[in-house]
């Protein structure tokens, strides 16, 4: 069976122009919990962009993206509880080739159906940022992922972009107190509308300016940006025994040493390390079925504020430079 997508054969920055191209490719044999999907709507993350900025020279096209709704074409023969014609989201994997694709195969285990009631461009947004935010707060940090279960404060550095987005929301319905950074209005507003309890400036003092709240310590803190920036603040502000988080990568090593006195952890977080080595993958479609039920209770909201509909290399040539611009709030989805 062949797939038509969008790819490039070297990485390449935006200012040396476009060099997304249309390709055909195979997709590969079904092993026995693989899907085929027809793409439907697909999210642009961060990590499309850089993963585009330091991709290698390959004699195949590198083909990217992750998040993604589309329709079950085909079955292998141990997927249980999907049907040929079910919507599906998932947020895929490093290993195989991406959702710039008008098919690709998926890991059955790594998907959940979507419902009536949920657009498809809505539900898109969402994979890779819920999946993200809740393996963190409810695998790393132990919070109970149940409704109201758990107590406490959690501070989120970039508390506007995907994952803070969905942090934000998370957190408020597990039942912790949010406090969020932004800086423009525009984020202040757009983290009110998550849910953030304080939004305080991350361009002035965080430590004076959570002192002026009540907090001279946090239980919970997540870096959602430049980790070797907020490393040492937020070690000093951690409470003993508190968990500090990350998804951020780090150019220099990081002085673990502050939190040994507290009893204090250092949480990592990378969605695509369940799928890079195997480990409970079927964990990843259980999340985002909460995900779907979720949002058909309104207790979650997509993040969804832009759509670019087509299928060609100027719409991902311009979605990306949407992305990379680094004012947008919320998430992008290229509708097919």
């Amino acid at each position: 069976m062949i797939s038509r997508v969008i790819g490039f054969e070297r990485g390449f920055q935006l200012k040396d122009g476009n060099h997304f191209e249309k390709y055909e490719v195979m997709l590969p044999k079904l092993n026995k919990f693989d899907l085929v999907v027809r793409n439907l709507a697909v999210s642009i993350n961060p990590v499309d962009t850089k993963l585009r900025q330091d991709s290698k020279s390959i004699p195949k096209p590198h083909i990217l993206g992750f998040d993604s709704v589309g329709i079950v074409s085909h079955l292998g023969s141990d997927v249980k509880n999907i049907e040929i014609g079910d919507r599906v989201l998932f947020a895929g994997t490093t290993t195989r080739f991406g959702s710039y694709s008008d098919r690709q195969v998926v890991d059955s285990r790594i998907v959940a159906k979507v419902p009536d009631g949920i657009s498809s461009d809505e539900a898109a947004a969402m994979p890779l940022t819920f999946i993200t935010a809740y393996e963190m707060l409810f695998e790393k940090m132990g919070l109970t992922p149940q409704e109201g279960q758990n107590e406490g404060t959690i501070l989120i550095i970039n508390g506007a972009g995907g994952v803070g987005s969905v942090a934000t929301q998370l957190a408020k319905w597990a039942g912790l107190t949010v406090i969020t950074t932004a800086s423009r209005k525009e984020s202040k507003e757009w983290s009110e509308k998550m849910g953030a309890d304080h939004i305080i400036d991350h361009h002035k003092d965080l430590t004076k300016q959570l002192k002026k709240i009540g907090y001279q310590s946090l239980p919970y803190i997540l870096i959602l940006h430049s980790t070797d920036r907020y490393f040492d603040e937020m070690s000093d502000l951690l409470e003993p025994f508190g968990h500090l988080g990350s998804i951020v990568g780090t150019n220099k090593d990081l002085n673990l040493a502050k939190l040994k006195n507290k009893s204090g952890s250092f949480d990592w977080e990378y969605m695509f390390a369940k799928t890079d080595y195997d480990h409970n993958i079927a964990s990843q479609g259980a999340i985002l079925e909460l995900l779907v039920q979720l949002m058909q209770e309104k207790k979650i909201k997509s993040t969804l504020t832009k759509i670019i509909p087509g299928f060609s290399p100027r719409v991902f040539y311009q979605a990306h430079r949407f992305v990379e611009e680094d004012t947008m709030i919320g998430k992008l989805v290229v509708h097919y």
